[in-house]
């Protein structure tokens, strides 16, 4: 096993610059993810430590080595695709053991590391099948085996679950995580699916445009994002973000919204923001953290999610639609009786709220 340290780690195609000075550490037998929406950079930084993306500037270390002029084949890597890259003409056998004859091992050898791969994965009793005759979290649990029987340093994984049913990426991504735990290997796991990254992760690397955002455990970034972005990101139904002027109200802290229907209402705002009085802030309120309030915000049920679990409302402002752009998501984990035009006061737990300067976007 190994650690991978990314050392200002820029990326450019031509004048245009993708990735903007990275750096990162990931720990010997760490599990990190990598999040961000389509076209941060993620992939982009995945395929660089594997070697399949030049590096514009800087370093990466695998271990003691830095792998700047490595060649793939001698990184000791091993990385997981979201297609599989299965050979169809090959049995589930011969798909696993492909590498290992590469590297001339003896056929014992390669029997018994074989075996033991697909014992892990659940998979022994598909050995003589083809890739065809598979479902697709057989032919997962495929590509996984084939990166296990290589033993590698550090394994790579780019959005191996995005092809799968929702139900099968639940159990492939509980599955992959019980398998980092048996293995104890260094692993580094690239997805938009935040849910992944937050129940698979020691730690999530949270990436906009190139630049890395936040680096947190799972809870850290939930509780404590660092900025609007990774507050936004992180956590589904997303945040409630409301556009304000932080004040001051009968000597007690308040934000006055500043825009939409809502705009010139006040509510409280938690005491420990370091915000000065008139500063244009946003502030932001979890769904779970919005409770019906005699001096919360006039609200009117639009529409309502049983889930079972949870019950998702969306409201709007009193005698305003979703066209005037403004709506509160909260979830409530009781059985709610609310129908779409019902009228409830709402009002954030202070305890939980959070403010962001309304130009960087830093938490306050």
């Amino acid at each position: 096993m190994a650690s991978v340290d990314l050392r200002s780690v820029r990326k450019s195609y031509g004048p245009v610059e993708v990735i903007h000075g990275v750096d990162l550490t990931i720990e010997d037998r760490e599990f990190v993810a990598l999040v961000g929406p389509s076209g941060c950079g993620k992939s982009t930084l995945l395929r660089m430590v594997a070697g399949l993306e030049e590096i514009t500037d800087g370093e990466i270390a695998i271990g003691d080595q830095v792998v700047n002029d490595v060649p793939v084949r001698r990184r000791d890597i091993a990385m997981v695709f979201q297609n599989y890259a299965l050979y169809p003409h090959m049995s589930v056998f011969d798909n696993l053991s492909f590498s290992l004859r590469l590297r001339g091992v003896a056929d014992p050898a390669m029997e018994e590391q074989v075996g033991r791969a697909s014992g892990i994965l659940g998979i022994e009793g598909f050995l003589k099948r083809f890739p065809r005759q598979l479902s697709g979290g057989q032919r997962q649990r495929v590509a996984m085996g084939r990166a296990i029987v290589r033993d590698p340093r550090v394994f790579l994984f780019d959005e191996p679950l995005s092809n799968l049913d929702a139900k099968l990426r639940v159990q492939m991504r509980t599955e992959i995580k019980a398998l980092h735990q048996r293995l104890q290997t260094t692993a580094i796991y690239v997805t938009h699916d935040q849910i992944e990254a937050m129940t698979m992760a020691d730690r999530i690397v949270v990436m906009q445009g190139g630049h890395v955002e936040q680096v947190g455990a799972p809870l850290d970034l939930y509780d404590r994002p660092a900025n609007r972005f990774v507050a936004g990101f992180i956590g589904s139904p997303a945040m409630n973000f409301l556009d304000g002027v932080y004040a001051i109200k009968d000597g007690r802290p308040v934000v006055r919204l500043s825009s939409g229907p809502l705009e010139g209402l006040t509510v409280d705002a938690p005491a420990r923001a370091e915000a000065r009085e008139g500063q244009p802030i946003v502030l932001g309120v979890r769904p779970e953290h919005l409770t019906p309030a005699e001096n919360g915000l006039p609200m009117e049920v639009e529409v309502v999610e049983p889930t079972g679990s949870e019950t998702v409302v969306i409201f709007v402002p009193e005698g305003a639609d979703r066209r005037e752009g403004m709506e509160l998501c909260a979830t409530f984990y009781e059985r709610v009786r609310l129908a779409p035009g019902d009228r409830v006061r709402l009002a954030p737990r202070l305890d939980e709220a959070h403010l962001f300067d309304a130009e960087t976007g830093r938490r306050l």
